[in-house]
């Protein structure tokens, strides 16, 4: 049963006041803080109940190791990449921001393919997305600032239903940037994102033609009007939250690729034995999680 709870919150009003009756801790953390790639807590507060009404009431996402991510200093979380729409990092966002000790923001790394999108650039910055580069990536990490990357990329997102949950090889910037940086990397294994959007192909003339990365058909996209093409099935989630890891090599192996890869595998196969073993213990798709 789906509650609407959350969806109060939207009711006319400040929304800033909103967020500071709601999560206290994360308004007093970043009220008045200017953030030179465009967060705005104000946009991020109108948005909030939303993606609280997904986390809570729709998908009632079940979070573990949530105290693992560190309320102070920084840190790279990596995991497996889902969904169509990236709702995931927005999951991880609201656990962080409603469950954790010391709510902080995460800072997820995306595609310029999305900040092509007529509207859409501004808003993926304003709710806390900095585009990827391993600039960025650096600027964000010596500020001690919690970085989300996924190492699929669009790639991830894109898998048709037959591939969901089999993680794609993942491009080993992550790892350089960990140790270039000195940073621990958290693991975070996401199940239910592969089933809210069913992808049953993807067209690739259609996506050169729309200059899209794929293009999916799913039960909604595209046969259903706007939004509802973009409705996501009631899916329960589960997030696993590793503790986390020192590399433990100097900043000089950044630079040794056959180091890096092989990493970067690990960590790969790492995250894919994780979903294996959460995928073996969930019972149902539509019913809350045992675990």
């Amino acid at each position: 049963m789906v509650s609407w709870t959350n969806l109060k919150a939207l009711a006319p009003g400040d929304p800033l006041q909103a967020l500071a009756r709601r999560c206290p801790a994360y308004y007093n953390r970043y009220a008045g803080v200017v953030d030179q790639f465009g967060f705005a807590l104000e946009t991020f507060a109108r948005w909030e109940p939303i993606f609280r009404f997904l986390f809570e009431d729709y998908f009632h996402v079940k979070v573990q190791g949530i105290e693992n991510i560190p309320g102070e200093g920084r840190a790279i979380l990596v995991g497996n990449h889902s969904g169509l729409l990236p709702l995931d990092g927005a999951m991880i966002a609201m656990a962080m921001c409603h469950w954790h000790p010391s709510p902080r923001r995460i800072r997820f790394l995306a595609t310029d393919w999305f900040f092509s999108i007529p509207g859409v650039g501004d808003w993926i910055k304003e709710t806390g997305q900095v585009r990827a580069s391993l600039e960025n990536a650096k600027i964000l990490l010596d500020k001690n600032e919690l970085v989300g990357i996924y190492p699929e990329g669009l790639r991830g997102v894109g898998k048709t239903f037959p591939e969901r949950y089999r993680v794609i090889d993942f491009h080993p910037g992550f790892v350089q940037l960990a140790i270039a940086t000195q940073t621990p990397l958290i693991q975070v294994a996401t199940v239910g994102g592969d089933e809210i959007f069913p992808n049953f192909a993807n067209i690739k003339l259609l996506s050169q033609l729309l200059r899209m990365p794929f293009f999916p058909v799913t039960l909604g996209f595209p046969w259903l009007p706007f939004p509802l093409m973009f409705l996501p099935l009631p899916v329960r989630w589960l997030i696993n939250i590793h503790k986390p890891i020192d590399l433990g090599y100097p900043p000089e192996k950044a630079s040794d690729r056959k180091l890096v890869l092989r990493i970067a595998r690990e960590i790969q196969y790492d995250i894919q034995r994780n979903l294996n073993t959460l995928l073996r213990e969930r019972k149902n798709l539509f019913t809350e999680c045992d675990n």
